[in-house]
């Protein structure tokens, strides 16, 4: 019998837990005395059984369909994250468990690639994940979701603007602020799009560096494989072409990691950020 090793036996005496448990069990244990829900948000066989997902506490035996929503109901940020012919299916699921975290608008995976889920835990249940057979497919789809966002913010503000004209006609001064407060969203949201842009994440000469990069509240982020990066043809159809400073030796970091710390970026510029986490 081998002797314990020393760490292990320093651990156990620190009193650290070895094993912190995660999530709740059956609802009849953890809320002993309280009625059980019935609404429908709620799972049934994660009542009975418990929930042990990787979900914030709010979320707990709620079901998959009632969570996506949720998140789509609290509003999901304006970045969108594309990769092109990853063939890592740990790397495509770490990018898509990240993408949750920072709640993207949108996923996209371009390429042949069937990827198998592994890497992200379940949480692309709760992402809006879409395929593509190619970049410029993906980009133009893009482009005519946002000229369909467009279209859809002018028809709201030149409605709004005629309800505030009939409200200033009548003289309701509440109504009439209401009304104007649409149209300056509307207009707010309508600027935002215009400048909306692709934005190819790949080190090569005339990128700008990241962390001196002002992203756009509303983009596309590409990401290539690892060693190879982008293809030409997302490079041509990208509006700029960022890169991440680095100083080791590598000319590249795994490209899981890129992606997180580019929509981290993101996140540290335009996140509204509440405190802690609930």
């Amino acid at each position: 019998m081998h002797a314990p090793h020393p760490i292990d036996v320093a651990a156990k005496a620190s009193g650290e837990p070895t094993f912190r448990e995660i999530g709740v069990g059956p609802w009849e244990q953890a809320h002993p005395g309280e009625p059980r829900p019935t609404d429908p948000k709620y799972d049934s066989q994660l009542l009975d059984e418990g929930d042990r997902r990787n979900v914030l506490d709010r979320y707990r035996y709620w079901t998959v369909a009632a969570i996506k929503a949720d998140l789509d109901a609290r509003g999901r940020h304006d970045f969108e994250v594309a990769v092109e012919n990853w063939t890592h299916d740990f790397n495509i699921g770490s990018m898509v468990r990240t993408a949750n975290a920072f709640q993207a608008r949108r996923v996209h995976i371009v390429g042949p690639h069937k990827w198998n889920r592994k890497g992200a835990l379940m949480t692309e249940l709760y992402q809006h994940v879409e395929n593509h057979p190619s970049i410029a497919e993906l980009v133009d789809c893009w482009h005519n979701r946002i000229a369909g966002e467009i279209a859809a913010a002018r028809a709201e503000a030149g409605a709004a603007a005629f309800h505030a004209h009939q409200a200033a006609q009548r003289g309701d001064t509440q109504a009439l602020a209401a009304h104007t407060a649409q149209v300056d969203a509307a207009e707010a949201r309508i600027r935002e799009l215009e400048v909306a842009r692709v934005i190819a994440m790949d080190i090569i000469p005339g990128a700008v560096p990241m962390e001196r990069y002002v992203f756009p509240k509303r983009c596309l982020l590409l990401f290539g494989a690892e060693g190879p990066g982008l293809s030409d043809k997302a490079l041509e159809l990208a509006d700029d072409v960022v890169y991440i400073s680095q100083f080791g030796s590598v000319r590249s970091i795994n490209a899981g990691a890129a992606a997180a710390v580019a929509m981290h970026s993101w996140i540290a510029q335009h996140a509204v950020i509440g405190g802690v986490a609930e």
